[in-house]
């Protein structure tokens, strides 16, 4: 036996992540039972193996950096929308505080506001490359667009007044602010600071008006005249304001409130939409009243009485074109009659009115015109329309006005995305084959005119290897997306719904169905790249496996049916601790009166459904489209009136033509070549003799009578209680499942009377949260959740050792893998295995007696087996990899793809050709393998085939793993975690060296565990809204490439020219002059605006594009340049209060000589 030092592994295990430990393995047991390995304090190793120093790990933490790249998606929660003509680029705001800039494909960008504080209102600086956005803290924000991650420049915060509504005319450096006080502000955008110049709201309104006018919901300059300011006020009062002579040019007023104004081109006349959904037109000339009044969707009235009062009209925009009648576009109006009707957006053009309903609420619009210039006519060619849950864009120029072709990946949320898969560096074939067949889907009706957001410039960088993301949805969809470069384009959708019958209602038959709302959502995936595999299981227990084919073809679904039961019947005693799944308690109500309305249905009617699936699969021939095509259709059945458990767990292998499943009663393997169930059996069943916990011997079945009592479940820690997960609705409130996968399956574990007094010294009762990835939970929407319960439900400790493993007779099995390995302790050879992992941490190895030719293959049966071997680690386990003698990754076996509908192959094309082994080092197996094993709690690496367990990494105490995988990163290897608490870490293999812990963000929501996963090149990806995805990486090398993938906002484009403009000036003589902004509201004619009045904040504008050489000279000058700053505005502040204390010294000055010389000729007895 040779000795090998350990010293150099546990030097770097001291970093590991919070309440985590390292050790060579003494503390616990590397196997139980038959085949058990023993482990070797002090690093020695197994008789098996190698000196393991021979290992080169190239892997070290310098090859490590968590940064975030791309956000795709809708933006969730949309509150404001902007557009620059110029550059053509869009910029959406939201309620969460985030902002998302979309140019050309490519052009996306994401930035967040620090404080989270909705956006209230985008402006752009025109062909500036700058932002100005208004948020709910009252605070402006400039934004720098001229580097590929904006950042914030300058901020001001507006203290005593609340930001309403911005208006920065074009090409000028002074920005309009309104106020819920009804005043008017005015800040100089390259200095963010506030003018001495105040527009306040008693002196735009008449004296003799007693009320106030409202918050400012209007700002625009006339296009005559820049020195004329156009305010509207909520109450219905209008305007116009002369800058120069500081007062009220003209003023109207209506009696409806105003939403919003627009100017016709020439600046004489104006247009305000009201909330009694009329518009009126006002003529400058004429300001008594209006010059017209409309309510487009009002009913006129039989006796020439005013037509009827509508919905408000949000927003009007009133746009000219030279060679037809103007455009009117608004949002909202309609009847109040019509109920039902769905928010609209109406276009008038001429005497035709145009309504274009929409599928979800208008938030925002813009009309996009050929011209940036307001003076000018404005020729629209597009509205942007900015829906809660869209984006659309409308051609103006088309009679129909259709929409344009929206080439953003906005439609992920299409249905609620229930889990995804993340694909690198995949066979770079896939991408072109699978667009063909999804391009054939395509709508047809859209414009055929070029998406008019079009700024920014954008290359494909030096990241070329292709990359492919797997949606699966709540309507049983799935979606391939090509995200090759950090874009993302959707190649092709398979609906998997289609398999099945669709459930008429009001049939009044009793359903078989176990979740009444999305019976098809999807639960978990397995993708073979290599051999085109695809598989999925539904949240209705069933797994469907599909073939790849580019041809179509006729034929019938075939369907399994297949009973996984769990048959011991003990004293069943509820947690010492009922912790609710998620923080709504009130949802364990309706369980348990679910539960007792199910327990009488069994015991007392006697109808019990038995063998029947959840969902019925079509039975008449289907037509299958080019694309994936079901091949297979297996489903769990309801087993003695108990529904079937959710699949916790998934594999397939395309080389032995085997699928793997399991849920919380056992496990099923399928031939789906020869279409036979080969091994149904409950999970206790699987350990043989070597089974580690005394559970009691099955019983015959009681007879169920919990019907009474269910409330004393609480009280009696002995009492009885039918277990929830065999309850079709126990788990789930209005179609949402609300508890995971362990919670599901063991809320009622059995013990013996022994055992009770250990159940009661138990400690806190585990969080239910057992596994993300495989959780039989389709919870689609969890509201955040508050501080104390994201505690309970995500960071309680959960001791999984053996001794407080509860010896619970439910076992989920939570992981599945089939490789070539050694299955038994003494094997010389290797031979195919498939690996089961449990939900207490136990691992179990059954051996696969495949048929030795490939014509026996079709008719022999495939003989599966439990080898005897067990392994063990604290918690669920999560993942297994198998590695080679050299430390590199072992692939699974494969079926190179080939067309099963072609006509066209010859018979030797046509054999299936498989790919058994691929080690990346060298072609010689050698005598042993690594297999890597990575729990919720620990990871160890066990040598094969003597079983010894060579090095282990307590990952967490506190906490626990949600997702766990072995990737590829600079031509190595290295298990990738992530942790409920937030943290992201790297270990590498085989020795399980912590290589990165990072506290990178905290599961708020299901929605984050669920979703997130690892991929090979060190990327990773999470759902961060129900709308959006967020990829992010882990390697160092692409966050130091990442600036040369991303897409540049800013280009240089020339300013169109004015059109006549000075001829323009000089017909409509509004100024003879050029108006002079600089003039009237800087410093030396307007004064300083009252320090208290707004506070100015210096932005870290630079320096987010300097963080690369935060250590350098441009760092340290960035650092200098924020000081001065600092110490600019505190010299700022106390010249003010200098100023301050002289003004008051003058005061006291003058006040004393008055006095002096009041009393300077008195005698002393006048006093």
């Amino acid at each position: 036996m040779k000795k090998f030092n350990f010293r150099k592994v546990l030097d770097g295990l001291t970093a590991s992540s919070p309440g985590g430990s390292s050790s060579g393995g003494s503390s616990s047991g590397g196997g139980i039972g038959a085949g058990s390995g023993s482990v070797h304090p002090g690093g020695t190793a197994g008789a098996a193996g190698t000196p393991r120093d021979e290992i080169q790990e190239i892997l070290s933490s310098d090859y490590f950096q968590i940064c975030k790249t791309v956000r795709h998606g809708f933006p969730y929660l949309p509150t404001a929308l902007a557009f620059d003509p110029v550059q053509k680029i869009l910029a959406v705001g939201t309620r969460t505080g985030a902002i998302r800039i979309l140019g050309r494909p490519g052009v996306d960008c994401y930035c967040q506001h620090e404080s989270g504080a909705a956006v209230l209102q985008l402006q752009f600086l025109i062909n500036e490359g700058a932002l100005v956005s208004a948020s709910a803290d009252d605070t402006l924000h400039l934004w720098n667009l001229r580097q590929k991650r904006p950042a914030i420049l300058h901020s001001l915060k507006f203290n005593r007044e609340r930001i309403t509504y911005c208006h920065l005319p074009f090409q000028s450096k002074w920005l309009y602010v309104g106020t819920e006080r009804g005043n008017t502000h005015i800040v100089n955008i390259e200095s963010f600071i506030l003018s001495g110049y105040v527009i306040m709201w008693n002196k735009a309104i008449e004296l003799s008006t007693k009320t106030h006018p409202g918050p400012v919901v209007h700002l625009s300059d006339s296009p005559r005249d820049e020195g004329k300011l156009l305010i509207g006020y909520e109450n219905g009062t209008v305007v116009l304001w002369d800058l120069r002579s500081k007062r009220a040019d003209l003023r109207v007023y209506y009696d409806e409130a105003i939403h919003s104004v627009d100017w016709h081109h020439e600046g004489k006349q104006f247009m305000c939409s009201h909330s009694d959904g009329s518009l009126t037109l006002w003529n400058l000339k004429s300001p008594s009243r209006p010059f017209q009044i409309t309510i487009p969707h009002g009913k006129i009235q039989r006796d020439g009485k005013k037509p009827e009062s509508c919905k408000p009209i949000l927003k009007v925009e009133y746009k000219t074109c030279k060679s037809s009648e103007p455009f009117i576009i608004f949002s909202g109006g309609l009847s109040y009659d019509k109920a039902c009707r769905r928010p609209s957006l109406t276009i008038m053009h001429g005497k035709a009115i145009t309504v274009l309903e929409m599928d979800h609420p208008i938030v925002d619009f813009l009309t996009l015109c050929e011209t940036p210039y307001p003076n000018e006519f404005q020729e629209p060619y597009a509205v942007v329309v900015l829906l809660e849950k869209d984006l659309i864009v409308v051609d103006l120029t088309q009679s129909n006005f259709p929409i344009f072709e929206n080439p953003y990946p906005i439609d992920i949320h299409e249905s609620p995305v229930t889990c995804t898969e993340y694909f690198a560096d995949c066979p770079p074939d896939l991408i072109p084959v699978l667009y063909s067949v999804g391009a054939k889907h395509k709508k047809q009706g859209y414009s055929n005119k070029e998406w008019p957001i079009s700024g920014g410039a954008w290359n494909l960088g030096t990241q070329t290897y292709p990359e492919i993301i797997i949606t699966g949805h709540a309507d049983g969809s799935i979606k391939f997306w090509d995200a090759s470069a950090i874009t993302l384009q959707m190649l092709y959708k398979l609906k998997t719904s289609k398999v099945f019958e669709k459930q008429k209602l009001g049939e009044g038959k009793p359903t078989t169905e176990i979740v009444e709302e999305d019976p098809f959502a999807i639960q978990m995936m397995y993708w073979c790249p290599e051999s085109r595999i695809f598989c999925v299981a539904g949240v209705s227990a069933y797994v469907i496996v599909y073939r790849f084919s580019k041809h179509e073809v006729n034929t019938e679904i075939v369907s399994l049916e297949v009973r996984l039961q769990y048959d011991v019947e003990d004293i069943i005693t509820p947690e010492p601790e009922i912790i609710p799944p998620f923080p709504d308690a009130s949802s364990q109500l309706p369980s348990l009166k679910s539960l007792s309305g199910s327990t009488n249905t069994v015991a007392c009617e006697g109808t019990m459904k038995d063998s029947i699936p959840c969902l019925s699969v079509k039975t008449r021939p289907v037509r299958m489209p080019p694309g994936y095509q079901a091949e297979l259709v297996i489903q769990l059945v309801w087993v003695d009136g108990e529904p079937p458990q959710q699949i916790t767990s998934l594999a397939i292998n395309s080389a032995y033509g085997l699928v793997a499943f399991g849920n919380c009663n056992g496990l099923a393997v399928v031939d789906f070549m020869q279409k036979t169930v080969l091994l149904s059996m409950g999970t206790i069943d699987l350990y043989g003799s070597s089974d580690p916990y005394q559970r009691q011997p099955r019983s015959p079945r009681k007879n169920k009578q919990f019907s009474a009592g269910l409330t004393e479940l609480t009280d009696s820690p002995v009492s009885l209680e039918l277990e929830r997960c065999k309850s079709p609705t126990s788990d789930h409130v209005n179609g949402h499942c609300t508890s995971p996968t362990s919670q599901t399956c063991s809320s009622g574990k059995r013990l013996s009377s022994a055992d009770v007094t250990k159940s009661n010294r138990r400690g806190p009762g585990r969080p239910p949260f057992r596994k993300a990835q495989s959780a039989a939970c389709m919870e689609i929407s969890l509201p955040v959740t508050t501080e104390e319960n994201r505690e309970n439900t995500f960071s309680r400790s959960r001791s999984s050792s053996v001794s407080s493993i509860d010896k619970e007779s439910k076992e989920a099995i939570t992981a599945l893998y089939f490789m070539e390995t050694f299955s038994r302790k003494n094997d010389s050879t290797v031979s195919p295995c498939l690996w089961v992992g449990t939900g207490l941490g136990m691992v179990l190895i059954i051996s696969l007696n495949l048929p030795a030719t490939e014509e026996l293959r079709q008719t022999e049966p495939v003989m599966v087996s439990p080898s005897g071997t067990v392994l063990t680690l604290k918690g669920a386990v999560l993942t297994f990899s198998c590695l080679d003698c050299m430390g590199a990754l072992i692939h699974s076996p494969y079926e190179v793809w080939r067309d099963p509908n072609s006509i066209d192959d010859s018979e030797k094309t046509r054999k299936r050709k498989l790919v058994m082994y691929s080690p990346s080092s060298s072609q010689d197996m050698g005598d042993h393998q690594f297999a890597v094993i990575c729990s919720e709690k620990q990871a160890k690496v066990f040598s094969l085939p003597s079983q010894t367990c060579l090095y282990v990494h307590n990952i967490t105490e506190t906490s626990f793993l949600l997702r766990a995988d072995v990737v590829t990163l600079c031509n190595s290897i290295c298990l990738a975690c992530f942790c409920a608490n937030g943290h992201i870490m790297t270990m590498s293999l085989p020795s399980l060296r912590p290589m990165l812990d990072v506290n990178y963000l905290p599961v708020t929501d299901m929605r984050i565990a669920r979703t997130f996963c690892f991929t090979n090149e060190g990327q990773a990806l999470y759902l961060s809204s129900p709308t959006e995805i967020q990829r992010l990486t882990y390697s160092q090398e692409m966050c130091d490439n990442l600036q040369d993938m991303l897409g540049d906002l800013f280009t240089p484009v020339e300013t169109p020219e004015a059109q006549n403009r000075g001829f323009l000036k000089g017909l409509f003589g509004g100024s003879g002059q050029t108006f002079d902004r600089e003039e009237l509201f800087g410093e030396a004619s307007a004064g300083k605006a009252s320090r208290s009045l707004a506070q100015h904040i210096p932005g870290s504008g630079g320096i987010e594009g300097m963080k690369g050489a935060a250590g350098g000279v441009i760092g340290d000058l960035a650092r200098a340049r924020l000081a001065l700053d600092e110490r600019g505005q505190r010299l700022g502040e106390l010249d003010e209060k200098t100023a301050s204390m002289m003004a008051s010294a003058e005061a006291f000055s003058k006040h004393a000589h008055e006095l002096m010389l009041k009393y300077k000729d008195k005698k002393w007895y006048q006093f």
